[in-house]
């Protein structure tokens, strides 16, 4: 376990695997409560089998784990990009691959907005999104709120509420819409979603629109996990730094 701090925010990080390995930041699921320690829950775990391959970053974002910030009500997916860019500044990391999970895919998609040059290949596995209005997010972003309120006497009710207008108002991958995913130029690798917080429309239709992505269907089963790991790998290596 390591930290670094930026304007009052700590953000905590894990380094694994091959140190001699092109790195790849891990984001991972659990919605606002994404820390690097929710990967042991998931049937196909990058931790564990990206390990013996490559250098993995994975981090505590903002307010999850053991990471804490400040918050506000401009705080939006910005903020958590930013994060994300400062810790790879932080440890010399110019250029790499990117994989997440759940709320994953979004923070990817902001990153291949904001920096598209510092990523080789971005891997989604179940991108979180929605293909219509849902309240599904809000909800979420509501009980962890009101769960973290009162270790934040800095935010106000109000500013809570257009926190969370700012994450989760909209729709499709909530921190970009479908003609930001057309125009990404990053290679992507897609393992689809198959629920009403991952939707398999919406894994399609990323897959559709991305001038350059792969679309993964089956991959959860647990007699499937050596198959995914030579997927995985292969498009990372595919793709080098």
């Amino acid at each position: 376990m390591a930290s670094f701090e930026r304007d009052g925010i700590a953000i905590h990080y894990d380094l694994e695997g091959e140190v001699d390995g092109d790195p790849v930041l891990l984001l991972a699921p659990g919605g606002m409560r994404s820390s690097n320690a929710l990967w042991e829950n998931v049937v196909w775990n990058p931790r564990a089998r990206l390990a013996g391959h490559h250098r993995l970053v994975g981090m505590d974002q903002r307010n999850a784990g053991r990471s804490v910030a400040p918050v506000s009500g401009n705080d939006s997916w910005a903020d958590y990009t930013a994060d994300q860019l400062a810790l790879l500044d932080h440890l010399g990391i110019e250029r790499c691959h990117v994989l997440g999970m759940c709320i994953g895919g979004p923070f990817i998609f902001s990153l291949l907005s904001t920096a598209p040059e510092r990523f080789a290949g971005a891997v989604l596995l179940q991108p979180a999104g929605a293909v219509g209005p849902t309240p599904l997010f809000r909800a979420m972003f509501d009980e962890w709120a009101g769960a973290l309120a009162s270790k934040h006497p800095e935010a106000t009710p109000e500013d809570w509420t257009s926190f969370g207008d700012n994450m989760w108002g909209g729709t499709f991958l909530y921190s970009v819409g479908p003609d930001e995913v057309a125009a990404t130029t990053t290679p992507l690798l897609v393992l689809m979603g198959d629920d009403e917080y991952h939707p398999s429309a919406l894994s399609r239709q990323i897959a559709d629109l991305a001038p350059d992505a792969e679309l993964v269907e089956r991959w959860k089963e647990p007699g499937l996990v050596e198959e995914v790991d030579q997927r995985v790998l292969g498009f990372l290596a595919a793709h080098p730094r």
